[in-house]
């Protein structure tokens, strides 16, 4: 794994403890440029890991904390008269930074929530007919509530899919909560976290990532997958195409963290059910049988044949679609940074 990679995960875990694979999970997202949404119960650190990813990466940092009257100009700005210029001037929103924290998004309205789309998915947002883009590079961190827990509502499907992934981070082991108690009795561990790289260093890492090659054998493999969730009984909705980019988006960022630069079925197995899962709706029969959607993806995962490639650069420098692929030579595979 690249060194300043690692160094962020060890900063982070300063202040997150005894959860390097949800880190992981952050760290694979980031570098591949998607969103994240973290459900869990309150309390259980995922402001803090946000908070240690921003400080690690010196990420410019925004935050909301949605309650039902929070308006959509609350994240996107909103225009205010100038007396002096006669015009219309934009005053920004919360949402003009590098990560945003939408802290209990399922808190607020619809109209609130859907102020988000656009950022989420364009990095801009557009008031009063002028569209300001965001800076980059850009991410959004939702946490929320379990449904049904008091003042809460379900995130709609649209909001879901622009999510690359949902994590949660759940209760720590006795003995890392052990350990966080003695932390804090120095002060906030999360004051102890130090900058490692900055904002410019992670968009040159997103791009390297979005350079990595995927063959076209690679490629037929991830629609196959996702094909297998729009044909699958159990389920009544299946992967969107937003969902088939996500998966190969986030394999490349697998494979990048394996000092690769090209992707392998392995990359692809890693990430396809925690990358899905979330956007799968089961069918009433699926779920009055207990069934759940990370558990179908992975039956999924496990009938959809795999393509026989080598690892080795060579797999794709032969290819006729790959002749003007960038990145140089393929690096080694170190073997770390699996998730």
């Amino acid at each position: 794994m690249n060194q300043k990679l690692q160094a962020v995960i060890a900063e982070t875990e300063k202040a997150v403890i005894g959860k390097r694979n949800t880190l992981l999970w952050v760290t694979l997202a980031l570098l591949a440029g998607g969103h994240i949404l973290l459900e869990d119960i309150p309390g259980v650190g995922k402001t803090t890991m946000a908070l240690a990813f921003c400080r690690a990466m010196q990420l410019e940092y925004g935050r909301v904390q949605f309650t039902p009257d929070v308006l959509p100009s609350d994240i996107t700005g909103y225009s205010l008269y100038d007396r002096e210029t006669g015009r219309m001037e934009y005053q920004p929103g919360a949402i003009l930074c590098n990560l945003f924290l939408a802290d209990e998004l399922n808190r607020a309205t619809s109209r609130t929530q859907s102020a988000l789309l656009e950022a989420m998915e364009e990095g801009q947002v557009t008031v009063d007919g002028i569209s300001h883009p965001l800076p980059k590079p850009f991410c959004v961190i939702a946490t929320q509530n379990p449904t049904g827990a008091a003042g809460t509502q379900r995130l709609p499907d649209s909001q879901i899919d622009r999510f690359m992934i949902r994590l949660s981070i759940g209760y720590p082991r006795p003995q890392d909560e052990s350990e966080m108690l003695l932390r804090h009795q120095g002060g906030r561990p999360l004051d102890r976290v130090s900058s490692i790289m900055t904002a410019a260093e992670l968009s040159r890492m997103q791009k390297e990532c979005a350079a990595v090659y995927a063959s076209r054998e690679i490629a037929d493999y991830v629609v196959a997958l996702i094909a297998g969730t729009r044909n699958s009984p159990d389920l009544a909705r299946g992967g969107s195409p937003r969902a088939t980019l996500g998966v190969l988006s986030m394999a490349k960022a697998h494979a990048y963290l394996s000092d690769r630069d090209y992707v392998i079925p392995a990359d692809v197995r890693a990430v396809f059910s925690t990358t899905v899962f979330h956007r799968l709706i089961l069918t009433p029969e699926a779920e009055h049988a207990g069934k759940n959607a990370f558990d179908i993806a992975n039956e999924i995962l496990a009938a959809t044949p795999a393509p026989n490639l080598l690892d080795r650069t060579a797999v794709h420098r032969t290819q006729t679609d790959g002749q003007n692929i960038p990145g140089g030579q393929g690096r080694t595979r170190s073997g770390g940074g699996h998730a």
